[in-house]
């Protein structure tokens, strides 16, 4: 496939997005009116997939590369997508901002983008939060391996507030202390904010 970046073991393949791919991205998350009605207490917005390209971390927490990827089936359908962060904070740690799927594919998907992320983009260790409450993908990033390092909020999301469970993933046998050496912000005892 022209751009991949990579295939799955199902035939998906993945490219970055691009400003073109806006309203491909808008009709995915308006099919996953669920998502943002559980984490937002709101439908998706008009512009939400607009405002998923600009929305970047804030500028004291640094990082090498920041990009959207959607999973695209054999027609060209898009079925998926990742928000993608590299060298987060700290060399060798990359960061899921939203990882969201239409039914079904989660696992497969997920599991191409995170041999590409460590084989690739040569991440060490994969962080991300999830809502508490949002149970589908709690069980889910606990089945990918994640373990809950702290939780973090309230974080204001649409007409809510909910709290995040801060999770990471060590890819190379590195350890918590490791990790926690180079990413202070997530050791339990922090700032809840």
């Amino acid at each position: 496939m022209k751009d991949s970046l990579f295939e799955t073991d199902s035939g998906w393949h993945a490219r970055e997005l691009v400003a073109a791919d806006v309203p491909a991205l808008q009709a995915l998350f308006e099919a996953r009116q669920d998502y943002f009605r559980l984490v937002s207490g709101q439908d998706v917005a008009v512009d939400e997939a607009a405002r998923e390209f600009a929305d970047l971390p804030p500028a004291e927490m640094p990082y090498r590369r920041m990009c959207i990827i959607g999973f695209f089936d054999a027609a060209e359908s898009i079925w998926g997508m990742a928000s993608i962060v590299t060298d987060f904070i700290a060399r060798g740690v990359g960061h899921i901002g939203l990882f969201l799927m239409r039914d079904g594919g989660g696992a497969f998907s997920y599991a191409a983008l995170e041999k590409w992320m460590h084989e690739v983009e040569g991440q060490q260790w994969l962080r991300l939060g999830v809502v508490i409450g949002n149970e589908r993908a709690e069980r889910f990033w606990e089945r990918c391996g994640y373990l809950q390092l702290r939780e973090r909020g309230p974080v204001e999301y649409g007409v809510q507030t909910n709290m995040l469970r801060v999770m990471m993933k060590p890819l190379a046998g590195g350890t918590w202390s490791e990790y926690l050496a180079l990413v202070e912000r997530d050791r339990p005892e922090a700032s809840p904010i």
